[in-house]
């Protein structure tokens, strides 16, 4: 493992010191987690965007897309436990 220095400032030291000791952690442990879940949050994030990006890609390349109401109505309903088929992409530009 390596070691790497932090500098923190006071009031954040005193914040992550308590957040530890709540935890029952020490603050070295309740640091390196912070930062892991830092980490995976901006990776889950990037991915998210890269999805995104590609998406919209994919809808002005193909010129189709979801109906909102019809994609929420489906929701709903599935959410109620209902089959009800799944909305189709319909064109969308003139």
């Amino acid at each position: 493992m390596s070691t790497t220095s932090l500098k923190l400032p006071e009031d954040v030291k005193q914040l992550a010191a308590a957040a530890a000791q709540q935890h029952g952690v020490t603050l070295h442990a309740f640091m390196v987690e912070a930062i892991r879940a830092a980490a995976v949050a901006a990776e889950r994030r990037a991915a998210f965007v890269a999805d995104a990006q590609a998406a919209r890609a994919e809808a002005l390349e193909s010129g189709k897309a979801f109906d909102a109401d019809e994609v929420h109505a489906y929701l709903r309903a599935r959410a109620q436990g209902q089959a009800v088929p799944r909305p189709k992409a319909r064109t969308w530009r003139g």
